[in-house]
């Protein structure tokens, strides 16, 4: 199922007469009603109907799906060769290379998790075909180390599809056994490309990817993300990666993990500020909340403005808000007895009011909808309309938990790329 589907939903806007600028303080309720605002006068935001992040993101893992269909493996290679060298990242952060082979290895792992999820695994004959087909392409280019990732990258999404994303006290036995053996066969068809070598931050997340399969790379991992991280600084989606493999379900602690937040932010203090602070501890909060009591809150929070001062669009704008308001406030539930990790949390919650006056002037709702499952890629969606429809419900609950009072008072609040401002009644 692909998340990228173009969805049309637009706010009316209203003209604006008089202005007066949103502390981000807490604003005042002066005339309390039991009647609910009117949403479509009284808040004024663009929504997206294709925001440009998911419109990259389509393009690109449509462009590698369809060169795999066509099996002109060849120009894919040659294609993701050159988005590889060249750094290039959508809005977000994801590489674009990523997105190539991404694309053209999903209609094996789609076939694999409907067999796995929807199916019978034990009539999985169409899965062995395709990855029969898979591997005779690989071995019809030794030597292509983008070929030789799609296959490695391939066997480990099914690996996961195997395991799915429950403790491993509660995954039977077979589904274990099977996501170790295409851990192996991934890191066996990797084994003879270097990524460092090759000047390649494909093959060295690749290879960082695998860890979670080697039982061995505790003593590794924080060198590994390092070098990979030091190849593309740019690319978030490393250093959010490191992040979460430094936790202790993994191959970390706590204090490792802010260690490596701490180093990674000092490596890349030129590129992002203290930002890298922040994306480290990004997905390690939503995966274990308990690690907030370790985060050092301002740094996290300084981290948080260099990025949002650094984003190019509103992608990274929607990203926080959602985190700060949706997604944390789930997550603090689970470790709501650890004092200093609800603190750590509350604060966080605290940021996603100034984040919206300050930094967001339009709405992209699948975003939303995804901080209501914690941005985890292993979520099952009925659709991307249903996933469109709930995030721009919860984002419109949040605007009325933060902004509701005054529109209680029949103001309307405009949100513009010069910050909030609210047009008296």
């Amino acid at each position: 199922m692909s998340l990228f589907k173009s969805l049309t939903s637009r706010l009316p806007g209203t003209r604006i007469s008089r202005r007066s600028k949103v502390s981000s303080t807490r604003l005042q309720h002066q005339n309390p009603t039991n009647e609910l605002p009117d949403l479509d006068k009284l808040l004024v935001i663009p929504v997206s109907n294709e925001p440009r992040e998911e419109k990259l993101r389509s393009y690109y893992f449509n462009q590698g799906q369809f060169l795999a269909r066509q099996e002109r493996w060849e120009d894919l290679s040659k294609l993701v060769n050159l988005e590889d060298a060249s750094r290039r990242t959508s809005g977000g952060g994801m590489p674009v290379s990523e997105l190539l082979c991404q694309g053209a290895r999903s209609d094996v792992v789609a076939l694999a998790e409907h067999l796995l999820i929807d199916g019978d695994p034990e009539e999985n004959k169409p899965l062995s075909d395709a990855i029969s087909a898979l591997e005779t392409i690989l071995g019809e280019n030794r030597e292509d180390h983008v070929i030789a990732t799609v296959v490695a990258m391939a066997h480990l999404d099914i690996a996961w599809a195997w395991r799915g994303t429950h403790a491993a006290c509660d995954t039977p036995a077979r589904n274990i056994e099977a996501f170790d053996l295409h851990c192996t066969r991934a890191r066996q068809v990797l084994d003879p490309f270097c990524g460092i070598e090759l000047d390649s931050p494909l093959v060295t997340a690749a290879r960082c990817a695998l860890l979670v399969g080697n039982p061995s790379a505790n003593a590794r991992v924080a060198d590994d993300y390092e070098d990979l991280i030091d190849l593309a600084p740019l690319q978030q989606r490393h250093i959010r990666a490191l992040g979460h493999h430094m936790l202790p379900q993994w191959f970390g602690s706590y204090a490792a993990l802010e260690l490596e937040a701490r180093r990674t932010a000092a490596r890349t203090q030129d590129i992002w500020g203290a930002g890298a602070y922040t994306w480290t501890f990004f997905d390690a909060l939503l995966v274990d909340p308990a690690c907030a009591s370790v985060l050092d809150v301002p740094f996290f929070l300084e981290g948080l403005r260099d990025i949002l001062e650094r984003s190019k669009d509103q992608h990274n704008a929607n990203l926080f808000a959602s985190f700060a308001a949706v997604s944390i406030p789930n997550a603090a539930r689970l470790c709501a007895d650890d004092l200093a990790a609800s603190g750590a949390l509350d604060q966080i919650q605290k940021a996603a009011q100034w984040i919206m006056s300050e930094h967001l002037h339009e709405l992209h709702p699948l975003i939303w909808g995804h901080a209501m499952e914690g941005f985890d890629n292993q979520a099952r969606i009925a659709s991307i309309d249903a996933l469109f429809k709930q995030g721009r419900e919860k984002a419109n609950q949040v605007f009325m938990r933060f902004f509701g009072e005054q529109m209680q008072k029949g103001n309307a609040l405009i949100f513009t790329p010069q910050g909030l401002y609210v047009q008296q009644a």
